[in-house]
């Protein structure tokens, strides 16, 4: 942990700033070539900030040198500060200007310059930390598609910005709101089963009707950045209001990576863990693997070694076991996409971990912001399930797990019935029983 500055002052805009590059330097050092750290005053009270600097930077020999502090306000949200490096490009200046530099997301997975989308390529990990540079809306189908961006949240928050690409690719043609309805066909199409993407998506281009063409790209660019902003606060609300449901300290299993990899920043389910082992009321995490992808292995354990928060990884079939061994206190996992009456589609392997927490009496929460519930689908029936390649099973990473060509069935997701949900942690309160009813109120109270 950094010391805390010694000296902080209101800068002119009225928000919390360093006195002098010299504090921040001295109380601030850096981590590792690819992050920087500071305390600082906020709204709430003193607060400790991260920043990860731009994937090419992080390649440097040596540690950055001239970091300045400038203050800048998200749109939506309180203040935050930004650590801009002076040999910085002109991504640091446009995030801090516009505040996409959240105050401590403990990765950051998604990031724009003024012409491109950086996505922290997630097939990678944790092998490997690698950025992959979107210029082209195609380009962000691509990263979403194949994987090296998932989890609902991050899904809506890519397609938004690859949406502007294709947007300001396409401002000077006569056929603009053509091209404009392509892409956003084009993104929905990329995965059908995480209903996000489509909220965002349909949300943007309500806004950006009747505009002139260079209008609706900085009215989508806008959007953009404003989703990944509060993406970030909507989490952390979830966190706080998820880990007051456990009163003592507690073990809890968790499936696939909800955290701030699948999402803005922070995460949902693993955001609400994030918050109980703040509060001191986490014993450990079980991290199911979760195959055939192992993105509980590979994901969800990485962020939270990077945390340092306790947590064992164990196979989705010891799931049972562990329950049985008195070891879980309380299951917590995310969603994709959940009907009105509380049935909820995710990650394949979910249903089980529910009915393995209905027979040993434990409380199976779902953690999601209010854009995941879809008025549209009213049971669980009416959600899409996508069906991935026959290859991720039976094999992975060029290892042969089964015979070549063997027949296989791959669903993405499958469908918890409501019945096994003992409630939902939203940014807005926890849903309980009767969902139908319960559900369609708060949706209708929340604008």
């Amino acid at each position: 942990m950094v010391d805390k500055p010694q000296a902080v002052r209101q800068n002119q805009n009225g928000f919390d700033d360093m006195a002098k590059c010299g504090t921040v330097e001295k109380n601030m050092g850096w981590k590792t070539l690819t992050e920087a750290e500071i305390w600082c005053n906020s709204a709430g009270g003193l607060s400790y900030f991260r920043f990860f600097p731009y994937p090419a930077m992080s390649r440097r020999s040596s540690p950055l040198k001239g970091i300045k502090l400038d203050a800048c306000a998200s749109i939506g949200v309180a203040p935050r500060v930004a650590l801009v490096p002076e040999c910085g490009r002109s991504f640091y200046l446009r995030a801090m200007k516009r505040g996409i530099v959240m105050n401590s997301p403990v990765i950051s997975a998604i990031q724009a310059s003024e012409d491109a989308v950086i996505l922290l390529d997630q097939r990678e990990l944790p092998g490997r930390v690698e950025y992959l540079t979107c210029t082209r809306g195609e380009d962000v189908i691509e990263a979403i598609r194949e994987l090296a961006v998932r989890g609902a949240p991050a899904i809506g928050i890519a397609a938004a910005y690859g949406l502007w690409l294709f947007v300001k690719r396409e401002s000077g043609s006569a056929d603009f709101w053509k091209h404009v309805d392509k892409a956003v066909a084009a993104l929905k199409g990329s995965r059908p089963t995480a209903v996000n993407l489509a909220w965002a998506l349909d949300m943007v281009r309500d806004q950006m009707a009747g505009l002139t063409p260079p209008e609706a790209v900085e009215t989508c660019r806008n959007f953009a950045d404003m989703l990944l902003a509060q993406d970030i606060e909507i989490n952390r609300r979830i966190g706080e209001r998820g880990a007051s449901l456990f009163e003592s300290v507690s073990s809890i299993l968790t499936h696939c990576n909800t955290g701030a990899l699948a999402t803005g920043g922070y995460g949902t389910a693993l955001g609400v863990i994030r918050s109980l082992h703040h509060a001191g009321r986490l014993r450990e995490v079980l991290v199911d693997e979760t195959r055939p992808l192992l993105q509980g292995a590979r994901l969800t354990a990485w962020e939270l070694e990077q945390e340092h928060i306790p947590a064992r990884l164990i196979t989705d079939s010891m799931a049972g076991a562990v329950m049985a061994q008195n070891m879980v206190d309380g299951v917590i996992v995310g969603a994709d996409r959940i009907a009105v009456n509380g049935d909820t589609a995710n990650k394949i392997g979910t249903y089980t971990l529910a009915v393995l927490a209905s027979y040993h009496h434990l409380p199976f929460y779902i953690a999601a912001p209010l854009s995941t519930f879809d008025p549209s689908s009213h049971t669980g029936a009416d959600i899409p399930i996508e069906l991935r390649a026959e290859s991720e099973v039976r094999g992975f990473r060029g290892a042969i797990s089964a015979p070549e060509g063997f027949p296989v069935y791959n669903p993405a997701f499958d469908v918890t019935p409501a019945a096994l949900i003992t409630a939902f942690i939203t940014e807005h309160g926890v849903i309980r029983p009767p969902f139908a009813e319960n559900i369609l109120g708060l949706l209708a109270k929340t604008p």
